[in-house]
């Protein structure tokens, strides 16, 4: 058993009418290393009963504190049955890549029920080429994308055959009683003051830094005063230019409806323009988003004069750090340079932008999130999340047009009950805070898979940003190429 954090109680309190919060995966596989030659829902069904206890959030669910009192806890679901969790759903002829992003997007919609462990499995028939796929959901508040990416192996394998797994029988973690979390969380309610006052101090250290509140004159000099007055080393740490988030068709009220679009470039390519422009391959893939993010800009009249400001998701994880935690991330709001018309100007800035950001947050170490997060005590979170959530749309502290996320992943083949995974594209989160509009992406086997989630009030032609980033990588491999010559 173990309790919520304040970060992962606020992925539950974000979800309403428009807004869900799960984060999910859509794995491409050719089955003809299957026996049959088909992967079955029967097949995932009996994979996960064998392979639930390599990964927690498989089988574990909420628990409410009577009255909200307290964050909830997760317990191991006594009565789990993964055939609840596994559905199987076919693409009407010819089964193309729209036919299949309008279903993820359509199952991406639909809440999960918190009455059960926070995930689904759908097998996708019907591909064409004879294709299957497998799209996957796991609850924000239950794993980042890090994580969602460790739980995922504990259901693959590195080669066809199937890797032996040994049983394991664990004892069921058994909710504490309702009287027992009641008083836990009224005496932390008690005593959260305390614990609020320490954590905003602590937060103030860092106003330059938060969205919002930054974007005012003079919060600079409020921080640098805090952290002398509270001894903060600032030592390395680099001055970051004001962000202020322009009017964009991403920002304002999304709908409940999605839009998903999905493609693969290639990584060396990424890596070949990386090694003659420089910078990372990171960098690249901000100056790809960048560069597609200003054409679509341009064709629908609404390029701001500024650069457009992204949400980055930044993982704390070390390595050789176990399936454990929930969430451990933290959030670099970076600019991206689509006010740059020059390819090579654009290039530079994003580089140059990107590494003053990291340079602050490594010194920082973006502690502000997570303090942001436990400001409020459980019982009023999610009324305060609620109501940031309903006025932010209308606010002027508009705090990213956009979410760009970016998962390190396996430069292996893997595979799912014989079947080998061509591609993993993730499917991510939009909001009214974050903007209506997400791109992510995961290197997987030789490539990097792209997924955008948006909402299609704001981004009706998704595909389009797909393919402008393809036309972005050889803008920039011509650009390259010029420089060698």
């Amino acid at each position: 058993m173990s309790q919520l954090t304040a970060m992962d109680a606020n992925f539950l309190n974000i979800e309403g009418g428009t807004t869900v919060a799960h984060i999910g995966g859509l794995g491409v596989l050719d089955t003809t290393s299957c026996p049959g030659g088909r992967l079955t829902r029967s097949d995932m069904v009996e994979l996960v009963r064998e392979r639930a206890h390599l990964a927690k959030p498989i089988r574990q669910r909420l628990v409410e504190v009577p009255f909200g009192m307290d964050r909830p806890y997760w317990i191991d679901d006594p009565d789990f049955d993964p055939s609840g969790h596994v559905r199987e759903v076919a693409l009407p002829y010819p089964g193309d890549e729209r036919q299949l992003g309008e279903e993820i997007a359509r199952l991406h919609e639909r809440p999960l029920d918190r009455r059960r462990p926070l995930w689904e499995l759908y097998l996708v028939q019907g591909l064409a080429g004879g294709l299957t796929a497998i799209y996957v959901k796991v609850h924000h508040a239950a794993i980042d994308g890090v994580l969602a990416a460790e739980t995922l192996a504990a259901l693959l394998d590195l080669s066809p055959e199937p890797r032996p797994v040994p049983d394991t029988v664990d004892e069921l973690q058994q909710a504490p009683g309702a009287l027992t979390m009641f008083g836990t969380g009224l005496v932390k309610s008690v005593l959260h003051p305390i614990r609020a006052t320490r954590a905003f101090v602590r937060t103030a250290t860092h106003l330059d830094q938060i969205p919002g509140p930054g974007q005012y004159p003079g919060v600079d000099r409020v921080s640098q005063a805090l952290r002398t007055v509270m001894r903060v080393d600032t030592k390395g740490r680099p001055a970051v230019p004001r962000l202020n988030a322009p009017p964009t068709p991403f920002n304002g009220t999304i709908s409940p409806r999605r839009r998903f679009a999905y493609g693969s470039l290639p990584l060396e390519e990424v890596k070949w323009v990386r090694q003659h422009l420089g910078g990372s391959v990171n960098d690249v893939v901000m100056a790809l988003c960048a560069s597609a993010l200003r054409r679509w800009l341009v064709e629908h009249d609404a390029l701001p004069d500024g650069p457009l400001v992204a949400a980055v998701p930044v993982s704390l994880r070390q390595n050789g750090e176990t399936c454990e935690g929930g969430n451990q991330l933290a959030m670099m709001i970076a600019p991206l340079a689509t006010h740059v018309a020059d390819h090579r100007e654009r290039f530079d800035t994003v580089r140059n932008g990107m590494r003053a950001v990291k340079r602050r947050f490594v010194a920082s170490s973006g502690a502000w999130l997570h303090e942001l997060s436990s400001l409020a005590p459980a019982p009023v979170a999610t009324v305060a999340t609620r109501l940031t959530l309903q006025f932010a749309p209308n606010s002027i502290l508009r705090t990213s047009n956009l979410m760009v996320s970016n998962v390190p992943g396996p430069q292996i083949p893997l595979y799912v009950r014989g079947a080998r995974i061509l591609a993993y594209y993730p499917v991510s989160v939009i909001s009214d805070v974050t903007g209506g509009l997400n791109i992510t992406v995961f290197s997987y086997n030789g490539n990097i898979d792209v997924g955008i989630i948006a909402c299609p009030d704001m981004v009706p032609d998704v595909w389009k940003m797909i393919d402008y980033m393809g036309e972005a990588l050889d803008e920039l491999k011509t650009l390259a190429g010029s420089e060698m010559t």
